[in-house]
């Protein structure tokens, strides 16, 4: 459903870079069920193939053009694999699906540009001044004056003021019995070691601040978060307290009573089947006429969850647009006479990775033996077939992720990349290090003559992580190592992840783009809620978690590029060594489209994916 989403709703504007609600275990779109290849096979690919699908779809990214004013009208058909599980913006953090259907209908403070590298307001302007005697910052924000809580089918517009962000951030971001992902970003590391809170104010109906203990170098990205309404909630908390925020919208609501400050009203929801929404006519953003966005009248979002049925509906031409996975981009790009044109953009920023539960709740299990060693981590890396991978899944179109930093990152740094890639001998040596040795029957035993097997966990909704299962047993299983392929429903997968850690290793991946190394405050600290394989930690459990916490911090807080490398390259280098999660691929992305909209403000690329924030209908 990516019109509803305007540029910046990704990964580089949000108040933290890997949110739950950004959680997608693996969403990737592509799979390819043909013959097992050999390495001989894979090193034989040709390039040729590749070079006549991208020759015969179009590359258009976007470099800060102004878009064309265009016209209100029409119906966008689309699809969606899962269906939302409440329509609570809190509960949103814990749901990708529930987070694409509720965030329609809030908007962010500010957004980063990602073509210039510079922070725009949003809905609001800022201020930000710095106190360097005293160490510290304030960061002052300004609403928009045109910014309403309004109603489907009603005059009803209520004024978005200060009072809505400031609840949210203290009452329910703030309150530690919610859970939300932002809660710790509210919080400083000071220089004695301590910590100390970002305290907001509110200065009038339009303006408030934060006040910031220390000097940070990007309070913005700290701070920003979608705007959510303050009277429902409220009311919900006072009453009912914590249950009742949590009860609040659920998926039994009318979403017609859902007020909306966004783009679109949720009007439609019927489970399993659909979701409608409705162009919201009080919308701030405006084109160059004056019109409000969005140009398109009614979006309707079928619920399919089965990719050839999503890809037959495209070819039908009962839905608007398609991603395509790689065993469909031939017939696409072939078909004579096609009613759509195929975007394509260069390989994703972010790729999978494979994790191992290193939490000690399993202390007495030999798998926390294992997967506590950096050196069994290492040897997983060596036995992760990326290439094969490439060939077999994504047929060719996509390359191995060795770094940590994505390019656009100011601190991304091409000299630090994984040393620990595909090689079975490699690998051997590192298990034999750590006491494991093939028996004469080739099962590969620990140092107490315990085989080594474990359990590799995947959302049952992918096919490519299927595939991608199959290639690392296969691997595995040729040094001697049983893996059991274990397959759940997204809401167990989470589940496991984050309430029982009762999972083993997992393959998984998180949206959005870490332009600042900073994104992803509750995942890389220690004590981050989203630390995969060993989250919450109340004290650093290594010596090289209690450096990457460390670094992070003094990163975070380092004004001066040059000084702020030293501590950000340690970090990247660290990661990559402990092997704490084991990257994948970078799959390169397609988009396809019906022709019968006008295409003139479409735009596709690896930073701020698909563009169709400003579509509208051909006449």
């Amino acid at each position: 459903m990516t019109s509803r989403f305007p540029r910046g709703y990704n990964g580089a504007m949000k108040k933290s870079a890997f949110p739950i609600g950004a959680l997608c275990l693996l969403l990737l779109s592509s799979c390819f069920g043909g013959d097992e290849l050999s390495q001989e096979d894979i090193d034989a690919l040709p390039a040729e193939g590749i070079g006549q699908i991208l020759e015969k779809t179009l590359t258009k990214p976007w470099r800060g053009e102004e878009f064309i004013p265009g016209r209100v009208a029409g119906t966008w058909h689309d699809v969606m694999t899962t269906e939302p599980k409440s329509f609570n913006v809190l509960m949103a953090e814990q749901d990708s699906a529930t987070a694409s259907v509720v965030r329609s209908t809030l908007d962010y403070l500010v957004e980063y540009d990602v073509v210039k590298r510079e922070w725009k307001g949003r809905c609001a302007s800022f201020e930000i001044r710095s106190d360097e005697e005293a160490g510290t910052l304030d960061l002052v924000y300004t609403l928009r004056d045109d910014l309403y809580w309004s109603y489907y089918g009603s005059d009803r517009k209520v004024p978005v003021t200060s009072d809505d962000v400031i609840f949210w951030y203290n009452e329910i971001e703030g309150d530690p019995a919610f859970n939300s992902s932002g809660y710790n970003g509210q919080f400083l590391m000071m220089e004695d070691g301590t910590e100390a809170h970002i305290d907001i104010e509110r200065l009038d109906a339009k303006r408030f601040v934060f006040h910031f203990p220390r000097i940070v170098a990007e309070p913005l990205l700290s701070t920003n978060q979608p705007i959510a309404p303050r009277l429902d909630y409220e009311d919900a908390k006072r009453e009912r307290g914590l249950q009742g925020v949590l009860d609040l919208f659920s998926v039994d609501t009318d979403p017609k009573k859902i007020p909306s400050m966004g783009r679109w009203f949720i009007t439609e929801y019927s489970p399993g089947q659909r979701l409608v929404f409705t162009r919201n006519p009080h919308y701030w953003e405006r084109d160059l006429n004056g019109v409000s966005l969005p140009y398109i009248e009614e979006e309707i979002i079928r619920i399919i969850p089965d990719e050839n049925t999503r890809f037959l509906l495209f070819k039908e031409g009962e839905v608007e647009a398609y991603s395509p996975r790689p065993e469909d981009l031939d017939e696409l790009v072939n078909k004579t006479g096609a009613d759509y044109t195929v975007f394509n953009a260069e390989g994703s920023l972010n790729a999978s990775f494979w994790a191992f539960n290193q939490n000690p709740v399993h202390r007495d299990t030999p798998r926390y033996e294992w997967f506590t060693r950096k050196e069994f981590r290492q040897a997983m890396s060596c036995l992760l077939n990326r290439d094969r991978i490439a060939a077999q899944v994504y047929r060719g179109l996509a390359e191995p992720k060795y770094d940590f930093f994505p390019d656009p990152n100011p601190y991304y740094n091409p000299d630090i990349t994984l040393e620990y890639r595909y090689d079975p001998q490699r690998a051997l040596a590192l298990l034999e290090s750590i006491g494991m040795k093939r028996d004469p029957a080739g099962t590969l035993r620990d140092e107490k003559d315990r085989p080594v097997s474990f359990d590799l966990t995947i959302r049952s909704e992918s096919v490519v992580n299927s595939d991608i299962a199959s290639i690392i047993m296969t691997e595995l299983s040729a040094v001697g190592i049983k893996v059991n392929i274990r397959t759940v429903d997204f809401q167990k997968l989470v589940e496991q992840l984050f309430t029982t850690f009762d999972w083993q290793s997992t393959l998984m991946g998180f949206s959005g783009v870490t332009i600042f190394p900073t994104q992803g405050s509750n995942v890389w600290p220690s004590d981050g809620n989203l630390h995969i394989w060993y989250p919450l930690q109340e004290s650093p459990a290594t010596e090289w978690e209690a450096r990457i916490d460390f670094l992070y911090n003094e990163g975070a807080y380092t004004l001066d590029r040059d000084k702020a490398r030293l501590f950000w390259d340690e970090y990247q280098a660290i990661i990559l060594e402990q092997c704490p999660v084991i990257y994948l691929l970078r799959p390169r992305s397609f988009f396809a489209i019906r022709n019968r909209w006008d295409l003139s403000n479409v735009y596709f690329d690896n930073l701020n994916g698909i563009e169709t924030s400003a579509l509208f209908l051909k006449p």
